[in-house]
Protein backbone atom coordinates (compact mmCIF):
# COMPACT_ATOMS: atom_id res chain seq x y z
CA UNK A 1 0.00 0.00 0.00
CA UNK A 2 1.43 3.54 -0.83
CA UNK A 3 2.18 6.63 1.96
CA UNK A 4 1.35 10.05 0.80
CA UNK A 5 2.91 13.28 2.54
CA UNK A 6 2.15 16.70 1.80
CA UNK A 7 4.75 18.69 0.87
CA UNK A 8 5.30 22.28 2.24
CA UNK A 9 3.93 23.63 -1.04
CA UNK A 10 0.86 21.95 -0.82
CA UNK A 11 1.76 18.83 -3.37
CA UNK A 12 0.44 15.75 -2.72
CA UNK A 13 3.62 12.67 -2.94
CA UNK A 14 3.01 8.94 -3.13
CA UNK A 15 6.14 6.86 -1.49
CA UNK A 16 7.38 3.93 0.04
CA UNK A 17 9.39 3.71 2.84
CA UNK A 18 11.07 0.38 3.93
CA UNK A 19 12.78 0.14 7.73
CA UNK A 20 16.15 -1.39 8.06
CA UNK A 21 19.57 -0.29 8.65
CA UNK A 22 21.02 2.89 7.35
CA UNK A 23 21.79 4.99 6.09
CA UNK A 24 18.92 5.02 4.09
CA UNK A 25 18.92 4.35 0.26
CA UNK A 26 16.71 6.77 -1.92
CA UNK A 27 16.08 6.43 -5.18
CA UNK A 28 15.58 9.43 -7.06
CA UNK A 29 13.96 8.72 -10.60
CA UNK A 30 13.68 10.19 -14.06
CA UNK A 31 11.95 12.88 -16.12
CA UNK A 32 8.24 11.29 -16.63
CA UNK A 33 9.38 8.31 -14.82
CA UNK A 34 7.58 6.69 -11.37
CA UNK A 35 8.75 4.60 -8.60
CA UNK A 36 6.78 1.52 -10.28
CA UNK A 37 10.28 1.22 -12.57
CA UNK A 38 12.40 -1.92 -13.02
CA UNK A 39 15.66 0.24 -10.99
CA UNK A 40 13.19 1.48 -8.26
CA UNK A 41 11.94 -2.39 -7.60
CA UNK A 42 15.02 -3.99 -8.21
CA UNK A 43 16.64 -2.04 -5.37
CA UNK A 44 13.56 -1.83 -2.66
CA UNK A 45 13.31 -5.81 -3.27
CA UNK A 46 17.78 -6.15 -2.79
CA UNK A 47 16.71 -3.73 0.33
CA UNK A 48 14.39 -5.93 1.92
CA UNK A 49 16.30 -9.00 1.76
CA UNK A 50 19.70 -7.01 3.00
CA UNK A 51 17.50 -5.17 5.43
CA UNK A 52 18.66 -2.46 4.31
CA UNK A 53 16.46 0.94 4.62
CA UNK A 54 15.57 2.24 1.49
CA UNK A 55 12.44 4.42 -0.34
CA UNK A 56 11.13 5.45 -3.42
CA UNK A 57 8.86 8.17 -4.13
CA UNK A 58 6.94 10.19 -7.00
CA UNK A 59 7.40 13.44 -7.76
CA UNK A 60 4.97 15.61 -8.42
CA UNK A 61 2.94 15.16 -12.17
CA UNK A 62 4.71 11.20 -12.01
CA UNK A 63 3.27 8.47 -11.36
CA UNK A 64 1.08 7.65 -8.13
CA UNK A 65 1.73 11.32 -7.05
CA UNK A 66 -0.82 14.19 -7.48
CA UNK A 67 -0.61 17.45 -9.54
CA UNK A 68 -0.24 17.46 -13.48
CA UNK A 69 3.01 16.68 -14.95
CA UNK A 70 2.72 19.58 -17.50
CA UNK A 71 2.98 21.63 -14.59
CA UNK A 72 6.06 20.77 -12.60
CA UNK A 73 9.50 22.35 -13.46
CA UNK A 74 12.82 20.94 -11.81
CA UNK A 75 12.77 23.48 -9.00
CA UNK A 76 9.04 21.83 -7.84
CA UNK A 77 10.89 17.92 -8.07
CA UNK A 78 13.75 18.92 -6.47
CA UNK A 79 11.70 20.34 -3.51
CA UNK A 80 9.43 16.85 -3.63
CA UNK A 81 12.77 15.15 -2.92
CA UNK A 82 13.61 17.15 0.08
CA UNK A 83 9.95 17.20 1.43
CA UNK A 84 10.48 12.95 1.08
CA UNK A 85 13.97 12.94 3.25
CA UNK A 86 12.34 14.91 5.34
CA UNK A 87 10.55 11.81 6.72
CA UNK A 88 13.90 10.25 6.89
CA UNK A 89 15.89 10.29 10.30
CA UNK A 90 19.91 9.88 10.10
CA UNK A 91 21.96 9.88 6.54
CA UNK A 92 20.95 8.95 3.44
CA UNK A 93 22.70 7.48 0.13
CA UNK A 94 20.99 9.25 -3.05
CA UNK A 95 20.61 7.06 -5.88
CA UNK A 96 19.42 9.65 -8.88
CA UNK A 97 18.58 7.61 -12.73
CA UNK A 98 18.91 10.42 -15.39
CA UNK A 99 17.02 13.13 -14.25
CA UNK A 100 16.86 11.82 -10.70
CA UNK A 101 20.77 12.24 -11.12
CA UNK A 102 20.44 16.29 -11.30
CA UNK A 103 18.23 16.37 -8.15
CA UNK A 104 20.22 14.25 -6.32
CA UNK A 105 23.35 16.52 -7.07
CA UNK A 106 20.82 19.97 -5.89
CA UNK A 107 20.06 17.66 -2.84
CA UNK A 108 23.60 17.40 -2.35
CA UNK A 109 24.63 20.84 -2.88
CA UNK A 110 21.53 21.63 -0.55
CA UNK A 111 22.45 19.46 2.54
CA UNK A 112 25.67 17.89 2.45
CA UNK A 113 25.71 17.01 6.10
CA UNK A 114 22.78 14.56 4.95
CA UNK A 115 24.72 12.51 1.92
CA UNK A 116 26.30 9.45 3.08
CA UNK A 117 26.77 8.63 -1.06
CA UNK A 118 25.59 9.36 -3.94
CA UNK A 119 25.29 7.10 -7.05
CA UNK A 120 24.18 8.52 -10.50
CA UNK A 121 23.07 6.05 -13.24
CA UNK A 122 22.99 8.03 -16.61
CA UNK A 123 22.86 11.17 -14.84
CA UNK A 124 21.57 13.78 -16.50
CA UNK A 125 22.70 17.43 -15.10
CA UNK A 126 21.38 20.44 -16.50
CA UNK A 127 19.65 19.26 -19.18
CA UNK A 128 16.69 21.34 -20.06
CA UNK A 129 19.13 23.79 -20.98
CA UNK A 130 22.20 21.60 -22.45
CA UNK A 131 19.36 18.95 -24.24
CA UNK A 132 15.88 20.73 -24.85
CA UNK A 133 16.95 24.13 -25.51
CA UNK A 134 20.43 23.52 -26.68
CA UNK A 135 18.58 21.22 -28.97
CA UNK A 136 15.66 23.23 -30.35
CA UNK A 137 15.35 24.68 -33.54
CA UNK A 138 14.13 28.58 -34.84
CA UNK A 139 10.71 27.64 -35.06
CA UNK A 140 10.65 24.85 -31.62
CA UNK A 141 12.10 28.31 -29.83
CA UNK A 142 8.81 30.43 -31.37
CA UNK A 143 6.28 27.91 -30.61
CA UNK A 144 7.90 27.90 -26.77
CA UNK A 145 7.46 31.62 -26.92
CA UNK A 146 3.98 31.66 -28.44
CA UNK A 147 2.48 29.13 -27.15
CA UNK A 148 4.60 28.11 -23.67
CA UNK A 149 5.21 24.70 -24.55
CA UNK A 150 6.62 22.30 -27.54
CA UNK A 151 6.14 18.88 -28.17
CA UNK A 152 8.83 16.40 -28.20
CA UNK A 153 8.94 12.93 -29.49
CA UNK A 154 9.74 9.65 -26.58
CA UNK A 155 11.09 6.65 -27.08
CA UNK A 156 8.92 5.64 -24.21
CA UNK A 157 5.63 6.31 -25.45
CA UNK A 158 3.30 9.65 -25.69
CA UNK A 159 5.40 12.86 -26.75
CA UNK A 160 7.19 14.72 -23.99
CA UNK A 161 5.39 18.58 -23.33
CA UNK A 162 8.35 21.00 -22.83
CA UNK A 163 7.39 23.79 -20.80
CA UNK A 164 8.56 27.52 -21.18
CA UNK A 165 8.44 27.31 -17.29
CA UNK A 166 10.58 23.97 -17.18
CA UNK A 167 13.21 25.69 -19.54
CA UNK A 168 13.39 28.52 -17.95
CA UNK A 169 13.17 27.81 -14.03
CA UNK A 170 15.57 24.88 -15.12
CA UNK A 171 17.94 27.84 -15.14
CA UNK A 172 18.10 28.71 -12.12
CA UNK A 173 18.84 24.64 -10.86
CA UNK A 174 21.91 24.01 -13.01
CA UNK A 175 24.77 22.51 -11.73
CA UNK A 176 27.64 22.47 -14.17
CA UNK A 177 28.03 26.52 -13.85
CA UNK A 178 29.16 27.05 -11.04
CA UNK A 179 30.91 24.64 -7.84
CA UNK A 180 29.95 21.73 -7.02
CA UNK A 181 31.91 20.24 -4.39
CA UNK A 182 30.09 16.27 -3.23
CA UNK A 183 32.36 15.57 0.06
CA UNK A 184 31.45 11.85 0.01
CA UNK A 185 32.00 8.91 -2.38
CA UNK A 186 30.18 9.65 -5.41
CA UNK A 187 29.89 6.75 -8.54
CA UNK A 188 28.54 7.27 -11.83
CA UNK A 189 26.90 4.43 -14.40
CA UNK A 190 26.51 5.16 -17.65
CA UNK A 191 25.90 2.79 -20.74
CA UNK A 192 27.83 3.45 -24.22
CA UNK A 193 25.03 2.58 -25.98
CA UNK A 194 22.98 5.32 -24.01
CA UNK A 195 21.29 7.73 -26.71
CA UNK A 196 20.03 10.32 -24.07
CA UNK A 197 23.34 11.11 -22.33
CA UNK A 198 26.30 11.38 -23.35
CA UNK A 199 29.79 9.93 -22.54
CA UNK A 200 30.61 13.67 -23.46
CA UNK A 201 27.96 14.52 -19.98
CA UNK A 202 29.53 12.42 -17.64
CA UNK A 203 32.84 13.41 -18.40
CA UNK A 204 31.94 16.59 -17.86
CA UNK A 205 30.31 16.21 -14.81
CA UNK A 206 33.89 14.17 -12.95
CA UNK A 207 35.54 16.95 -14.23
CA UNK A 208 33.52 19.19 -12.80
CA UNK A 209 32.62 18.25 -9.26
CA UNK A 210 34.55 17.84 -6.34
CA UNK A 211 34.70 15.10 -4.39
CA UNK A 212 37.52 13.08 -2.41
CA UNK A 213 36.35 9.39 -3.99
CA UNK A 214 34.61 9.60 -7.46
CA UNK A 215 34.83 7.33 -9.72
CA UNK A 216 32.37 6.53 -13.58
CA UNK A 217 32.22 3.29 -14.63
CA UNK A 218 30.81 2.58 -18.53
CA UNK A 219 29.02 -0.18 -19.38
CA UNK A 220 30.10 -1.37 -23.03
CA UNK A 221 26.31 -1.79 -24.89
CA UNK A 222 24.11 -0.63 -21.82
CA UNK A 223 21.28 1.57 -22.89
CA UNK A 224 19.42 4.57 -20.88
CA UNK A 225 17.10 2.27 -18.74
CA UNK A 226 20.52 0.21 -17.45
CA UNK A 227 18.00 -2.01 -16.01
CA UNK A 228 19.61 -5.77 -17.73
CA UNK A 229 20.76 -8.48 -15.94
CA UNK A 230 24.20 -7.05 -16.15
CA UNK A 231 23.56 -3.45 -14.97
CA UNK A 232 20.85 -3.91 -12.09
CA UNK A 233 23.47 -5.46 -9.58
CA UNK A 234 26.13 -2.74 -10.89
CA UNK A 235 24.01 -0.31 -9.13
CA UNK A 236 23.89 -2.55 -6.09
CA UNK A 237 27.52 -2.98 -6.09
CA UNK A 238 28.38 1.19 -6.45
CA UNK A 239 25.39 1.56 -3.16
CA UNK A 240 27.50 -0.91 -1.49
CA UNK A 241 30.99 1.20 -2.42
CA UNK A 242 29.91 4.27 -1.20
CA UNK A 243 28.74 3.14 1.73
CA UNK A 244 31.08 0.79 2.97
CA UNK A 245 33.48 3.00 4.60
CA UNK A 246 30.52 5.18 6.44
CA UNK A 247 28.24 2.07 6.88
CA UNK A 248 30.42 -1.14 6.92
CA UNK A 249 28.48 -2.95 4.34
CA UNK A 250 30.98 -5.33 1.93
CA UNK A 251 30.04 -7.53 -0.47
CA UNK A 252 27.44 -7.29 -3.10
Amino acid sequence: MVDTLVTPQGRKIAYHLTAGQGPTVVFLGGFKSDMAGTKAVFLEDWAKKTGRAFMRFDYSGHGESGEAFEDGCIGDWYEDACAALGLIDGPVVLVGSSMGGWISLLVARAMPERIAGLVGIAAAPDFTEDGFWAGFDEVQRAELERQGQVALPSEYGDPYIITKRLIEEGRDRLVLRSPLDLPFSVRFLLGTADTSVSTETALRLLDHADSPDMRLTLVDGADHSFSSEVCLPMIVGAINEVTAPAAGVAGG
